[in-house]
C-alpha cells in the first residue's frame, strides 16, 4: 500500500526527531526544527525526469522563500530512486540543476537515503546510518544558513567523527530500539 503524504512526511519527521536531533548527528537541526523553518515537500514522481522538475520547483521556491518562514525543504520521493547506486548519480544532476538555475553558492542539496553507503564502506556499516532516512530525500539547503552554522560552531569537522562514534556506541540493535520512521499512532 502506497503511504499517504502525511504519512511520508510523519516519519520523516519521526526520523529527524529521533536520530538527526535526538542523536545529535546535526547540531544545528534542533533551533530549524524548533522554529517550524523546515519545508516538508513530497514528491510523487516516478521517473526521475519528474523528480528533476520538483526539483527545480523546490529550489525555485527555496530561493524565493522568506528565510525566516522557510530555512531548508527536505524533497521526500518515495516513489523513484529507491535503488541508491541510481539516487546517488542522480545527486550529480541534482549539483547541475542547481548551477544551471543559477543558485551555486546560494543553495545546495544534500543526500539522505534508506540504503545510504559512503564510499569504502560496507553496506551494514553503522557509519552508513548518518544519512539513512525513511525515504530517499533530497534535502535543499541556503548556503547562508551552512556559513552560519559553520562560523557558530568550534569545530565542524568533528562532526562526522562524533556522529561515527555515536552509532558505533548505539550499534544495529540500539538503532533498531529507535523505531525510526514509525511514529507513535495519533491518539
Amino acid at each position: 500500500m502506497r503511504p499517504s503524504d502525511e504519512d511520508v512526511i510523519a516519519a520523516t519527521q519521526d526520523w529527524l526527531v529521533k536520530a538527526v536531533i535526538g542523536l545529535n548527528l546535526c547540531p544545528f537541526a534542533r533551533a530549524v526544527y524548533a522554529g517550524g523553518r523546515i519545508r516538508y515537500a513530497v514528491s510523487r514522481a516516478t521517473m526521475p525526469e519528474a523528480l528533476l522538475e520538483t526539483l527545480a520547483e523546490e529550489l525555485q521556491r527555496l530561493a524565493t522563500a522568506d528565510e525566516a518562514e522557510t530555512e531548508t525543504t527536505l524533497l521526500i520521493h518515495p516513489e523513484v530512486l529507491g535503488d541508491f547506486f541510481d539516487y546517488n548519480d542522480f545527486l550529480e544532476i541534482a549539483d547541475e540543476l542547481v548551477a544551471e538555475l543559477g543558485y551555486e553558492g546560494v543553495l545546495q542539496v544534500a543526500s539522505f537515503h534508506p540504503q545510504y553507503q559512503f564510499a569504502e564502506t560496507e553496506a551494514d556499516d553503522i557509519g552508513n546510518f548518518t544519512n539513512r532516512s525513511p525515504y530517499p530525500t533530497l534535502h535543499l539547503l541556503r548556503e547562508s544558513s551552512v556559513e552560519r552554522a559553520v562560523a557558530a560552531h568550534p569545530d565542524t569537522d568533528r562532526i562526522y567523527r562524533d556522529n561515527i562514534e555515536t552509532l558505533r556506541r548505539l550499534g544495529h540493535e540500539g538503532w533498531g530500539r529507535l523505531d525510526i520512521g514509525r511514529p507513535a499512532p495519533k491518539k
